[in-house]
C-alpha cells in the first residue's frame, strides 16, 4: 500500500437546519486503502461517503481527492464512483448497457467501450450474461453488474455504501471475500460505508468508528477490536463485558474497585479518569478464563474473582457462560471447546473467573 494521500477530509462540517450530520471531520485514506466507516444508523458515514462523491456539499471545510480541492465540483467531474446499497439498475437495459452507460455518456469509441465492459465483466465473474437483464439476475450477480459499471469508468476511488446490505447472509459473507480480493486485484482506494462490525473487521485495512457526526477512533481492524479508546467504541465492536465501579489509586497510578470492594487491574485506563470516578472495567468474553475453585493462582498481572455459574450456552465452536460476580454483576466468558466438545461448567456450579490485566480496560461514561 501506498503512502500517497487518495482522500482527505479537513475539519468538514455538514449541516441540515440545527443537525450537525457530519461534526468537524479530518481523516486521510492512503491511496490503495480499503477504508471502512463504521457505525449506527445516523452517524453521518454515509453522509460523509456522500459528501467525497459531491452528491452533497459541505457546509464548511474541504475535501481533497488526489491532492486536488474539491470545492464546489459536482459529482459528475470528480475521479469517484460510487456503489450504493440498491445497484440502481436500468431495469429496461441489459448487463451490457448498464455496465457501458458511464463511458457512452463520456462518448467513448465504441470499440474501447466493448473492450472496457468486457474487462469489467471478467473482473466481477459476469462474462457470458451481457445480454440479460436485471431482473434475470439474482442479487448477488446484480451487486456484481452495479460493481462492474463503477469499476468500467476506472476511477481512482471506488465509494460503496452499504453494498451487501440486500443480501442474504451467506451470500454476502461470500461476497466479503470477493470484494476484498477484488480491491487487493485492483489496487484502487475502497471507502466502504457499513454499520456491520464484523464486515468491517473482516474486510478493512482501517477503521473509522463514528457516532453523531464525530470520528471517535481510527485505527487496522485489531486495533479498535483490542485496544477501544472509548465506551462506545468498546461496545459496538464486538461483545464486551462492562463491569461496574470506580477508580482507585494503586500507588503512583489507578486500578479499579468493584461494587464488592474487590480490586481489578488494568493494562489501560481512559485519558481525563482519575481517583474515585465512576468508569467500567471492560474485558472481551474471550478474555476471561473459568477455573475451578481450587485454581486460585493470582499473579500480579492477574485479575481473579470468584464467581457462579447462572446460564451455558453450547455453540459448537465454543461455550457461552454467564457466571455472577457480587453484588449481582454478571459477566460472559466464551471458552474454545476441546475436540471432544465436552461442556466443563454446570448451572450453579462455584468457579474462579480470571484474566490478564493487560486485556482489560478502564473507560468512563
Amino acid at each position: 500500500m501506498a503512502d500517497t494521500i487518495a482522500v482527505e477530509l479537513r475539519k468538514v462540517v455538514k449541516q441540515f437546519d440545527d443537525v450537525f450530520a457530519v461534526d468537524n471531520v479530518s481523516l486521510t485514506i492512503r491511496e490503495g486503502e480499503f477504508f471502512s466507516l463504521l457505525g449506527p444508523s445516523g452517524c453521518g458515514k454515509t453522509t460523509t461517503l456522500r459528501l467525497i462523491a459531491g452528491f452533497e456539499l459541505p457546509t464548511s471545510g474541504e475535501i481533497y481527492i488526489d491532492g486536488e480541492p474539491q470545492g464546489y465540483l459536482p459529482a459528475y467531474r470528480r475521479p469517484v464512483n460510487t456503489v450504493f446499497q440498491h445497484y440502481a439498475l436500468f431495469p429496461h437495459m441489459n448487463v451490457f448497457q448498464n455496465v457501458a452507460f458511464g463511458l457512452e455518456m463520456q462518448h467513448f469509441p465504441r470499440e474501447a467501450i466493448r473492450r472496457r465492459v468486457a474487462e469489467a465483466l471478467e473482473l466481477v465473474h459476469l462474462t457470458g450474461l451481457e445480454n440479460r437483464r436485471p431482473r434475470q439476475l439474482s442479487g448477488g450477480q446484480q451487486q456484481r453488474v452495479a460493481l462492474a459499471r463503477a469499476l468500467v469508468n476506472q476511477p481512482k476511488v471506488l465509494l460503496l455504501d452499504e453494498p451487501l446490505g440486500a443480501l442474504d447472509l451467506k451470500l454476502r459473507k461470500a461476497m466479503q471475500v470477493e470484494l476484498k480480493n477484488l480491491q487487493h486485484q485492483l489496487g484502487i482506494t475502497f471507502i466502504y460505508v457499513t454499520h456491520d462490525q464484523e464486515e468491517a473487521l473482516t474486510m478493512s485495512d482501517r477503521i473509522a468508528v463514528m457516532q453523531e457526526g464525530k470520528i471517535l477512533q481510527i485505527g487496522q481492524p485489531q486495533e479498535i477490536y483490542e485496544t477501544p479508546r472509548s465506551l462506545f467504541v468498546a461496545d459496538f465492536i464486538g461483545e464486551t463485558n462492562f463491569i461496574p465501579g470506580k477508580v482507585t489509586k494503586n500507588g503512583g497510578g489507578l486500578m479499579f474497585t468493584l461494587p464488592n470492594g474487590a480490586h481489578a487491574r488494568a493494562g489501560w485506563v481512559q485519558d481525563g479518569l482519575t481517583n474515585g470516578d465512576r468508569a467500567f472495567l471492560a474485558i472481551r468474553p474471550e478474555k476471561v478464563e473459568i477455573l475451578s475453585p481450587q485454581n486460585n493462582q493470582n499473579g500480579k498481572t492477574h485479575t481473579l474473582l470468584s464467581a457462579q455459574i447462572q446460564q451455558v450456552i453450547y455453540g459448537g465452536t465454543d461455550t457461552r457462560y454467564v457466571v455472577a460476580l457480587e453484588d449481582n454483576v454478571s459477566l460472559v466468558a466464551r471458552q474454545q471447546n476441546s475436540t471432544a466438545s465436552e461442556i466443563r461448567f454446570s448451572i450453579g456450579e462455584s468457579v474462579n473467573v480470571r484474566w490478564e490485566a493487560g486485556l482489560a480496560r478502564i473507560l468512563g461514561n
